[in-house]
């Protein structure tokens, strides 16, 4: 994208918030690479591969929804979703300690009211403390029979998983598709967002978490 379609795009997804993910940008660019968060080769893509990328997963987000970000890392979705949709109730969930610390800094410079917490999904008190989300967010974290695994128990019965993912992602729902409902999931279904914002809109996978009794039924 060039400068002046990152720009429009930057502004239509964050609007009045663009000052914060334009701060969150800068501390990627400046502090990325040093802290182990992103590669040398995406300092100069940060706005089009990483931010917008994330934040328009929005689209397919509910009002208000209570949200678990999966391995936030750098703090991608959660952070871009959190400028972009502040009506939402935001966990990020990291298992690492200095990348726990690298996102309540972000927190804490940017003033966003997040949820920081130490954990992997897999963890019987992590799905204690945190499992009803209406919505469970991953990117780049495992493919999705493992991410199903791990994220679907987090999230309500007809709570949603919304996993980014890359071109391979129709290949992956069809090689997947039978571990997903395994792990209590429904029909993966492939959606694009950012359509009409970004050049290439991003692809996200949803799969609703299914209520106990067709997961049994499903199972027979």
């Amino acid at each position: 994208m060039s400068l002046d379609s990152v720009a429009v795009a930057a502004r239509t997804v964050f609007g009045d918030r663009i000052d914060q993910a334009e701060a969150y940008v800068e501390l990627l660019r400046v502090h990325g690479v040093e802290r182990g968060l992103i590669g040398p080769r995406e300092v100069d893509r940060l706005w089009e591969r990483h931010v917008l990328n994330s934040a328009v997963i929005g689209e397919r987000v509910p009002k208000g929804a209570r949200v678990v970000d999966v391995g936030s890392g750098a703090g991608l979705p959660g952070v871009p979703l959190a400028i972009a949709r502040p009506d939402l109730d935001i966990v990020l969930l990291e298992p690492m300690a200095r990348r726990v610390e690298w996102l309540a800094e972000v927190a804490d410079k940017l003033d966003l009211p997040i949820t920081i917490v130490r954990g992997r999904a897999e963890e019987r008190q992590v799905r204690a403390d945190l499992g009803g989300a209406d919505v469970v967010t991953a990117r780049a974290v495992a493919p999705l029979a493992k991410l199903a695994g791990w994220c679907l128990p987090l999230a309500r019965p007809e709570g949603i998983l919304l996993a980014l993912k890359g071109a391979s992602a129709a290949e992956e729902i069809e090689r997947d598709r039978d571990a997903v409902r395994r792990s209590g999931g429904g029909t993966p279904e492939l959606f694009e967002v950012g359509t009409g914002v970004l050049e290439v809109p991003s692809l996200v996978v949803v799969i609703p978490r299914l209520p106990a009794p067709a997961r049994r039924k499903g199972k027979k």
